[in-house]
């Protein structure tokens, strides 16, 4: 076998201002710190789980366990490809790209977070950008789905700058409290490709892992 026997560690997106890969640990202790120190202000509701509020240590240690377990939990079917972005090397926040059954649907979902010292800067349009280019360019997607919690602003901007309409909206109970989540959707007709330029490296390798192309049992088995 040449190369790694998990190629998503080559796999590199890179926009004007920024890199996304998969995290290290040390990545993810380095993650939990921005997290740690802000997203959104305690008042505001941006998330659908409210991970962000947990007391240290509990805090560091699920937002360990939860990226471990997203990693063990990969399936070609079901899978979830969760990317550190970093600023000259520097991880400020998280870009996530997952889809179920891609291979048939050929629809992706995304979701991600920044730290709030980074927020204002169109960092998280980059980002946005580099795994819309990712599930396009790169795996052949059709559609591209996200949301945002009523009153998210900047998620709102990113969306509408990237090409996204809105599709519908559900409602969730959240920490007691009503919330309106807004559906975004993006098609390969009103993405807005050309907004922000991204390269993509080591994604050959990866392609059966995402439900890409032909997956011999020499790519996956189960036990």
């Amino acid at each position: 076998m040449s190369g790694h026997p998990w190629p998503l560690f080559d796999l590199r997106l890179r926009t004007p201002r920024l890199e996304l890969r998969l995290p290290t640990d040390d990545d993810l202790i380095e993650l939990a710190r921005v997290a740690r120190a802000g997203i959104v202000d305690p008042d505001r509701t941006v998330f659908l789980l409210p991970w962000h509020k947990l007391p240290s240590p509990a805090f560091e240690r699920q937002f360990l366990l939860h990226w471990w377990g997203e990693r063990g939990r990969w399936s070609p079917t079901a899978w979830s490809l969760a990317l550190v972005v970093t600023d000259n090397g520097v991880p400020i926040g998280v870009q996530e790209l997952m889809a179920r059954d891609f291979a048939i649907k050929h629809v992706v979902n995304s979701g991600s977070w920044l730290g709030r010292e980074f927020q204002g800067h169109g960092l998280g349009t980059e980002a946005r950008a580099a795994v819309l280019a990712l599930a396009f360019d790169g795996l052949g997607a059709d559609a591209a789905e996200s949301g945002y919690i009523e009153g998210n602003a900047a998620s709102a901007r990113v969306s509408d700058k990237l090409g996204y309409r809105v599709s519908g909206d559900e409602v969730f109970a959240i920490e007691g409290k009503r919330e309106l989540e807004i559906k975004v959707r993006c098609t390969r007709e009103t993405w807005r490709r050309d907004f922000v330029p991204v390269t993509i490296e080591g994604l050959e390798p990866c392609l059966s892992l995402f439900g890409v192309g032909v997956l011999s049992p020499d790519d996956w088995a189960t036990f």
